[in-house]
């Protein structure tokens, strides 16, 4: 008999925020993004334009790619909600003290990993949430596990 290798609760997880990218609609990069209590999902979310108005993929335009302003910079010229944001947006609030969100992203130009570690507005809500861990991919594929305070501004 062949013994499976199942994956860690942060491999699994992981994997299950990057499958929820799969539904972002930006143009330069698909991030999900999980909120987990107990080992129970308690909210997702995705990066794209605000519920009713136009997803970058449908105009096909990425005004920051345009631009070439690199990954940090220049947000207000992003039409798009974070996936935090979005995962945040959607949770209960009370089920959110103490929990992990898991965040997961790729490039879209070559399915490349994206750092998953959050900007310093997403750092803010994340905190304002009251979660109290961030697991995330690294460029490198390598799974980092910070507390919200610890992450750079």
């Amino acid at each position: 008999m062949v013994k499976q290798k199942r994956p860690d609760w942060d491999e699994y997880f992981l994997n299950i925020a990057r499958e929820v990218g799969q539904r972002a609609t930006c143009l330069r990069r698909r991030y999900g993004a999980i909120i987990v209590k107990d080992k129970i999902i308690i909210s997702t979310g995705y990066n794209g334009a605000p519920r009713g108005e136009t997803n970058c993929i449908d105009s096909g335009i990425c005004e920051r790619e345009r631009l070439h302003v690199p990954k940090g910079e220049r947000y207000e010229l992003c039409v798009a909600v974070h996936a935090e944001q979005n995962a945040i947006i959607n949770a209960d609030p009370e089920k959110m003290q103490g929990a992990t969100i898991y965040i997961a992203g790729v490039n879209c130009a070559d399915n490349s990993n994206a750092s998953g570690e959050p900007c310093k507005l997403c750092r803010r809500m994340i905190i304002n949430a009251r979660i109290a861990k961030v697991v995330y991919l690294d460029r490198d594929g390598n799974i980092i596990s910070k507390i919200p305070s610890e992450i750079h501004d």
